[in-house]
């Protein structure tokens, strides 16, 4: 696959100097323009806005052939682009939501030290405590997943990115959902029907599911507001997950441990129904999760790239 990861994504936010702040809690780095991961770099910036927006999301290519044959696929669909350097930019009709996609390099990432687990018949770590309850350093998240976001005309959203970008369909819960990956993760983009288009979710990859939950417990030290859903495990992807809420209204994840697709000709993709859509295990979704409290003030002043 020529395209190869999310290179970042620009957030719009009513309340940018609250926002960044919970981010930089999150394990975010400033960087002086925006937040950095551990091994994606900068994939994150806030810009004023008077309601919280997704402005635009980056995807990474390997040269400039690529971007060529993006710009040549757009055209097939009717729809623009405009190169700029090693940038090619371009606009989701229905929601309106900025992409670009650049020439980027590969994501490189080192594994961290194998977890051990005892099970039945197994003590493979025997004599010895579990090391992740001596952690103590802060959980900093490796790098942007996902984003998930809501499109009048889902289907239409998804022809955009399959047929015009080249992302590739994992998996889809009918009339609801499709999963879209630009890399070897299971997804990269969930673009879901909803009657409004917006931002529901960004998520954060971390080494394994202790620092899902140390994340998220640091996170609701002092902030129980900020609970949203989990811990629990989606069905699709196989993620463990805990979703938190920033001050904009955005929701946040921490995830690990997602299905990995190295090869497209193995994976065979599912079409799911139902609460397996959503989780395998876990707390059920609050009522909030499925539709966010703004939902009514974010369709009274609807507008593109909400």
């Amino acid at each position: 696959m020529s395209l190869h990861r999310l290179t970042k994504i620009t957030v719009g936010v009513p309340n940018v100097d609250e926002t960044a702040k919970y981010y930089t809690e999150f394990g975010l780095t400033p960087t002086g323009s925006g937040f950095a991961t551990a091994d994606g770099g900068e994939q994150l910036e806030l810009r004023p806005s008077a309601q919280r927006r997704l402005l635009t999301l980056g995807v990474g290519a390997d040269d400039p052939d690529d971007l060529d044959r993006v710009a040549a696929s757009l055209a097939r669909l009717d729809l623009g682009s405009r190169r700029v350097g090693d940038a090619l930019h371009t606009k989701d009709p229905v929601t309106g939501l900025d992409v670009v996609v650049s020439v980027a390099p590969r994501l490189r990432q080192e594994p961290p030290e194998p977890v051990v687990y005892n099970q039945p018949g197994a003590a493979r770590r025997a004599n010895v405590r579990a090391p992740a309850i001596d952690r103590e350093q802060a959980v900093r998240p490796r790098k942007l997943g996902h984003v998930v976001f809501g499109s009048t005309d889902q289907a239409a959203t998804q022809k955009f990115f399959t047929e015009g970008l080249g992302f590739k369909v994992s998996d889809e819960a009918p009339g609801f959902a499709s999963f879209m990956r630009c890399s070897t993760d299971h997804h990269n983009v969930l673009v879901q029907q909803a009657p409004v288009s917006f931002l529901h979710h960004t998520s954060w990859e971390v080494d394994d599911v202790d620092e899902v939950g140390r994340g998220a417990t640091a996170m609701l030290q002092g902030h129980p507001e900020r609970h949203t859903w989990g811990l629990g495990r989606h069905h699709i992807g196989s993620n463990f997950f805990w979703y938190l809420r920033d001050p904009a209204g955005n929701f946040s994840e921490y995830y690990s441990d997602i299905d990995c697709i190295l090869e497209d000709q193995i994976w065979e993709p599912r079409v799911v129904a139902g609460e397996k859509s959503l989780y395998a295990w876990g707390p059920p979704p609050p009522p909030s999760f499925l539709a966010p409290e703004d939902l009514a003030d974010l369709m009274t002043d609807a507008h593109p790239g909400a």
